[in-house]
């Protein structure tokens, strides 16, 4: 059984037991979270919303927050001694999921 939720503005493709890293949530670890922003469900035949499924609730728990690893962006104009470097570290919410719902 697996289902596609939203969040954030990105769409995850999620079955029980899946670690996810969402955007940055500002939850304390242990605490559970439900998510009804459900696109499709799929247990043996494949339910799609217009847009959310009905009554479709994902159970996940948060796990920790943290950041991620630096991602460096670096832009280099040849021939005209113009560079750019700058870091970039994204926050997290990592969080399981307990249970699909639909």
């Amino acid at each position: 059984m697996y289902a596609i939720i939203k969040n954030g503005g990105k769409q995850y493709k999620v079955q029980e037991g899946d670690i996810l890293l969402f955007d940055k949530m500002g939850l304390d670890p242990k605490t559970t979270v439900e998510i009804k922003e459900v696109l499709a469900v799929n247990n043996g035949e494949l339910r799609t919303g217009t847009p959310f499924v009905e009554g479709a609730v994902v159970t996940a728990e948060v796990i920790n927050e943290g950041r991620d690893r630096k991602v460096v962006i670096y832009k280099k104009r040849r021939r005209k001694d113009s560079k750019l470097k700058r870091g970039f570290r994204r926050d997290h919410t990592r969080v399981r999921i307990v249970k699909i719902a639909a």
